[in-house]
């Protein structure tokens, strides 16, 4: 009761304190800068949509377009720095995680309410160093967004200020990861043991174990760069006795659990789903649980799949490409259960539902031509071409992409108290399965046939390919827009959310819409499994 009591008057400061924008900029309130984490980082999704889309326009056709190959060099390295570090890293946790996971174990706020606004703060300047190395003397960085050794110390281009930003931005990473684990800890709610937790929850809390462990190695490694690079200490060139492969360890090392940084709070939201709109309890709750933490577990050891063709000796290359058929494992097990949940499940096709429907079968030709890339032989006639570049994009996109626009279409009333058009969201999840499939499936082709990924030209037997893929782009990116509109529009003029329009039975569901500045009245008491639709009559009586 004294600590309800404190945490009363620690929100009442907060909130009466400041007013205006400073109530914003101030805020410990987790909703608050869970909103302003969406705000920046749709921001820099748009202008890497913007980046890609240009890309694309060059490709339509063999030869120059719109632009030369260095410019194409340096848009090809924005878009992937953006999108990996400023949007797909951040995204689900820093948003969806920030806002719903004290809500979702019956929290008031996530642990350190401060140090979570100081972790967007981190962002926000390292999003802000990212567009200062640009105008920097030397000029935007081009080395792609993985930075390779040795181009990336020789290049004359601005990329000590880019690395630079990158380590500032892994920051962020783990002061969400330390806050998240801590909440998840000490502030579940009494009853909620570990296994009443939503799977959103499960899925953020392994996610917090990765980006706590695997992201001082990267930021080690972008120092040891910018070593290099200002005093010509030999760790990575060759030329001063250094070892580039060691560089490509070390990177992928934190780059592959980057990977599921990025998937498992998607197929956490995917676990949200389904057992809402089919009105069944999750199969198997535990498995899909513990998958969580054996995807956060096993991806630590397989980050050597992405150097199958550097040189490294026979055995670590078999070991590590069993290690990718193990990992695939409990990703099949999620998917099994998902399917299996809906199976003779009461369902409801609303606009949430179908963007999973096609999270799973995008993701589902992700991971399995992932394996396809796993395997030996067929890497060494794929890697570093267009097949790789379709993989990695129906993976991240396809997966964590998708399962974006999922969670903010089935939070979006919570958050807000607004509904959007539904005729509307059901086009949209339509046309973006169309223009994603258009965009990415011919790069497999164009990859089968040898077509090198990163090159700024092709030969014209490509360019069917490339001409069918740019059109997929102007579809894909029009639906991107189309939706950012109608929500901006349903903010305005929506019709009012009840608190449950769904029929969801964890803890966000019990409260209004949107939730007020403390979450609960009374901190609840847990007494029911996490997706236990026998409680949506006690609801509706309250």
């Amino acid at each position: 009761m004294a600590n309800d009591v404190a945490v009363k008057s620690f929100y009442q400061e907060s909130t009466n304190k400041y007013s205006g924008i400073l109530s914003w900029l101030l805020t410990k309130d987790h909703k608050r800068i869970g909103l302003m984490y969406m705000i920046a980082i749709l921001a820099f999704f748009v202008v890497g949509v913007i980046i890609g889309l240009l890309m694309r326009l060059e490709l339509i056709a063999p030869g120059r377009t719109i632009m030369d190959a260095q410019t194409y060099n340096t848009l090809f390295t924005l878009h992937g720095v953006i999108m990996i570090f400023l949007f797909i890293i951040p995204g689900l946790p820093a948003i969806f995680g920030n806002f719903f996971l004290p809500i979702q174990i019956g929290a008031r706020d996530v642990a350190f309410p401060r140090l979570n606004l100081l972790s967007w703060y981190i962002y926000i300047i390292g999003a802000i160093l990212v567009l200062v190395s640009l105008f920097l003397p030397g000029g935007p960085i081009d080395t792609g967004w993985t930075f390779y050794i040795p181009y990336s110390v020789r290049s004359t281009t601005n990329v000590s200020m880019a690395l630079f930003a990158a380590f500032v931005l892994g920051f962020s990473s783990i002061l969400t990861g330390l806050n998240f684990i801590t909440t998840v800890h000490r502030l579940r709610a009494p009853g909620m043991g570990f296994f009443k937790m939503p799977l959103f929850v499960w899925a953020t809390y392994a996610t917090a174990w990765i980006q706590i462990l695997a992201t001082p190695v990267i930021a080690l490694t972008i120092l040891l760069v910018i070593l290099e690079r200002t005093f010509g200490v030999g760790i990575f060139d060759p030329a001063l006795g250094g070892d580039p492969i060691l560089f490509q360890h070390m990177f992928w090392i934190y780059s592959h659990p980057a990977v599921y940084i990025m998937i498992l709070p998607a197929m956490g939201v995917v676990s949200e789903i389904i057992p809402t709109f089919s009105r069944r309890t999750i199969f198997g709750y535990k498995a899909i649980a513990m998958s969580s933490l054996a995807i956060a577990f096993v991806g630590y050891l397989v980050w050597a799949h992405h150097m199958f063709s550097s040189g490294m000796s026979d055995t670590a290359r078999w070991i590590f490409s069993l290690l990718t058929f193990i990992v695939a494992l409990p990703s099949g097990v999620k998917i099994f259960n998902w399917v299996a949940t809906m199976y003779k499940g009461s369902i409801d096709p609303q606009t949430p539902f179908l963007w999973v429907m096609n999270f799973i079968f995008l993701f589902s030709i992700g991971g399995l031509t992932g394996l396809v890339l796993g395997s030996l032989a067929t890497d060494i006639h794929l890697t570093d071409t267009y097949f790789v570049v379709a993989h990695f994009h129906y993976v991240m996109f396809g997966g964590t992409g998708t399962i974006f626009f999922a969670a903010l279409h089935y939070w979006f009333p919570k958050m807000f108290g607004k509904m959007y058009n539904k005729k509307f969201a059901n086009i949209a999840v339509v046309a973006y399965f169309i223009g994603f499939n258009m965009l990415y499936f011919p790069k497999f082709i164009m990859g089968y046939m040898g077509m090198p990924r990163r090159y700024y030209d092709y030969l014209p037997q490509f360019t069917i390919y490339q001409e069918i893929s740019t059109i997929g782009s102007w579809i894909l990116s029009g639906t991107i827009f189309f939706i950012i509109g109608y929500l901006i529009h349903a903010l305005k003029y929506g019709k009012k959310a009840t608190s449950n329009p769904w029929g969801g039975v964890t803890l966000e569901w019990h409260i209004p819409s949107p939730p007020p500045l403390e979450n609960f009245e009374t901190i609840p008491i847990v007494t029911h499994e996490p997706y236990d639709f026998s409680q949506l009559k006690e609801m509706k009586d309250e």
